[in-house]
């Protein structure tokens, strides 16, 4: 069972995929986070999260291992659900 803590800056953003300011794609459009929602985030922790690298580099090469592995942990094959959100994330980064 994960531990999720209470104080975490992911719990304080608006967690929606609609409407005005919202921080998220929906799974549709590629998943992920909006600019928005990465300022907002980046605001309230100090961090410096990036829009995604599909074009090559160390960090698109880091978020596909990354992401196989979440798939493998989770049984997710994305030939047979294409919607799940990690799959749309997947195609978003070009993995």
């Amino acid at each position: 069972m994960a531990y999720i803590q209470s104080d975490s800056p992911f719990n304080k953003l608006r967690k929606t995929t609609k409407g005005k300011g919202r921080h998220f794609l929906t799974a549709k459009e590629g998943a992920g986070m909006t600019e928005a929602g990465r300022r907002a985030y980046n605001k309230e922790t100090g961090g410096n999260l990036k829009a995604p690298q599909p074009g090559g580099g160390s960090r698109k090469k880091s978020y596909c291992a990354r992401s196989k592995g979440q798939m493998q942990m989770h049984n997710i094959d994305c030939s047979k659900t294409p919607d799940k959100r990690i799959c749309a994330a997947r195609r978003r980064w070009k993995c």
